[in-house]
């Protein structure tokens, strides 16, 4: 497995999750009156200010909102500005086929990273035409051989839909929906620190038989935690890092754009 940085297993990998952009063809193409595009520029001009060096990017999904090889190219323009290497997951809104075309030329979809004295897995949890997420026997067999073949590192294996109830009724159902055969492959490896995604749109940091398990804002709208409800929040756009330290621990934090002014319009095109 090659690694995409020149990081010694003694050295700390710096990580930013950028999720749920959900760009569209038009540079002025709005969510419930958010331009997206306008949000992840502020959300990469967040991170350029404060991480001065980066080991890898990952955005774990929903890149785009209208599945457009244009709004994949604004991506993967936009994020270009961080310097460092990329990896691409889908989100339920995503289209793979035209995902893959964008990323052509590039490591971008290559689902296993080496850095530091770290694997990161990145699983494909999207199910063409559904919102609800699946894992496929051959993604879970990716995630076993992954973690097998590297018993000596830390592991953190990231996909976009969420394994365990957030306390948000209406997401219950559009979830994981085989949250326990994923477990089940989890719970064999020691190594495993930590599960990353994104689709919630909020914070999430727990934490399940020693495994961080963590959710990320969105680079756009977020979703007001403790919902019942489909309810836009007032939290600004942002997103998290995460220092994944030689010795398996994690520090990770979530930091979001300041004084930015949005009106939600649900009367618009919606999530």
């Amino acid at each position: 497995m090659p690694s995409v940085s020149t990081l010694t297993t003694a050295d700390a990998a710096l990580l930013v999750q950028l999720s749920d952009s959900h760009l569209f063809a038009e540079a002025d193409g709005t969510l419930l009156g958010m331009n997206t595009r306008d949000s992840l520029q502020q959300v990469i001009e967040l991170v350029l200010g404060q991480q001065p060096r980066i080991d890898l990017m990952i955005a774990t999904g929903d890149l785009s909102q209208d599945g457009t090889l244009e709004s994949y190219q604004a991506f993967r323009r936009m994020a270009a500005q961080i310097d460092a290497p990329s990896r691409w997951i889908p989100g339920n809104h995503d289209e793979p086929q035209v995902m893959a075309e964008a990323a052509v030329q590039s490591a971008l979809l290559e689902p296993v990273v080496d850095i530091g004295n770290w694997r990161v897995t990145l699983l494909d949890s999207a199910v063409p035409g559904s919102v609800p997420g699946y894992l496929q026997d051959e993604q879970l067999q990716l995630l076993a051989r992954a973690l097998s073949e590297a018993p000596e590192r830390h592991h953190l294996v990231c996909f976009h839909h969420h394994p365990v109830p957030i306390g948000c009724a209406w997401m219950a159902p559009i979830g994981l929906r085989n949250p326990e055969a994923f477990f089940e492959v989890l719970d064999r490896f020691p190594q495993v620190r930590a599960v990353l995604w994104g689709h919630v749109h909020q914070e999430i940091d727990r934490e399940r038989n020693g495994v961080r398990l963590i959710a990320s804002p969105s680079t756009c709208i977020q979703f007001e935690p403790g919902s019942d409800d489909f309810k836009v929040g007032e939290q600004a756009p942002g997103y998290r890092w995460l220092r994944l330290l030689p010795d398996g621990r994690l520090e990770t934090g979530v930091e979001r754009v300041t004084g930015f002014d949005f009106t939600i319009d649900y009367g618009s095109n919606g999530y």
